[in-house]
């Protein structure tokens, strides 16, 4: 991270003065409402606002709360322990942790080396920054933004080990400048930056920290990623011998997680792949078929026509 950017954060604020001078617990009437365990927007977003920024509070206990809005922890300096949904998590430098209305989440006291900053984001924030990434449908962003605004999924957060991807430090360095520095007019700024930020998130579900009580989420996540990298002709079967799961156990998880069967999900995956290239391309309409994974170029027109409602002609002309 850039020296002047983290000379600033290592600042003492006025809230941790008080904590070395000797008071014993946090002012909760900073963070909350009188006799509430979450923490509300309302502290800290000004009106109108969609996302804002504060330096993580060290030498303090955050007792067991939960938040009204989405907050995303990114870890400059040292490290931070955190209890989340009774789940021990530790955040290394480089490292995102995201955070829905979901999650209840208790904060250990860091050390004055340790430099984090905390994203207070309305979720209303994402509809604009996820339009970047919805122009080719990708079920494995969509899961993502889900999590993120605590829908189908019980996954109250998400723990990113990308310390050592250099786009994503760079996206964050930029996006954390931004708001420190107060610049003007920087909303459309700070959204794409965000949609940047996910984009390259959602290509690195590897470095996604697993716990055991987010096993299924990560099946999903590993089912999702197999139909986005094979979805012309991915059969369950290989799949299910790459996972090494019993082919139909894997049928009836898929069915039961995500509500869909397999055929389902990867349909889904080419259809929008097969508008995505009608609006973007100059393919013809049976190249289109056949790249998504349709050899029978009559089979596609009725499975295009069945799914939107209207022929892939004139889907493109639209």
């Amino acid at each position: 991270m850039n020296a002047l950017l983290l000379d600033q954060l290592k600042k003492i604020t006025a809230e941790e003065q008080k904590l070395l001078d000797g008071r014993a617990e946090i002012d909760k009437s900073i963070y909350m409402q009188k006799d509430s365990a979450e923490v509300d927007w309302e502290h800290f977003l000004e009106k109108g606002k969609l996302i804002t920024l504060r330096p993580h509070t060290r030498f303090a206990y955050f007792p067991k709360h939960t938040h009204n809005y989405v907050e995303m922890v990114y870890m400059c300096q040292g490290s931070t322990r955190h209890r989340i949904n009774d789940s021990e998590v530790v955040i290394k430098e480089g490292e995102i942790l995201i955070l829905n209305q979901n999650a209840t989440q208790e904060i250990y006291p860091a050390g004055e080396s340790d430099i984090a900053v905390n994203f207070i984001i309305w979720p209303q924030f994402f509809d604009t920054a996820i339009h970047l990434i919805a122009e080719e449908e990708n079920l494995i962003r969509k899961f993502l933004v889900n999590c993120l605004r605590g829908q189908k999924s019980e996954m109250g957060y998400l723990h990113f080990e990308v310390s050592d991807i250099l786009p994503i430090q760079n996206l964050i360095e930029n996006l954390i400048w931004t708001l420190v520095q107060h610049q003007p007019n920087s909303r459309s700024m700070n959204q794409l930056t965000m949609g940047l930020l996910f984009l390259h998130l959602a290509d690195y579900t590897d470095k996604l920290k697993s716990v055991p009580i987010f096993e299924k989420q990560q099946l999903m996540l590993q089912v999702l990623r197999f139909i986005e990298e094979n979805y012309k002709d991915g059969k369950l079967s290989d799949l299910a011998d790459e996972l090494h799961y019993n082919v139909w156990w894997l049928s009836r998880e898929i069915s039961r997680q995500a509500g869909k069967t397999y055929t389902e999900l990867l349909q889904d995956k080419r259809m929008s792949q097969a508008a995505y290239l009608l609006k973007t391309t100059t393919m013809k309409v049976a190249e289109v078929g056949e790249t998504v994974g349709y050899e029978n170029i009559s089979y596609f027109h009725r499975i295009f026509q069945k799914y939107y409602k209207i022929s892939p002609h004139k889907f493109r002309c639209k």
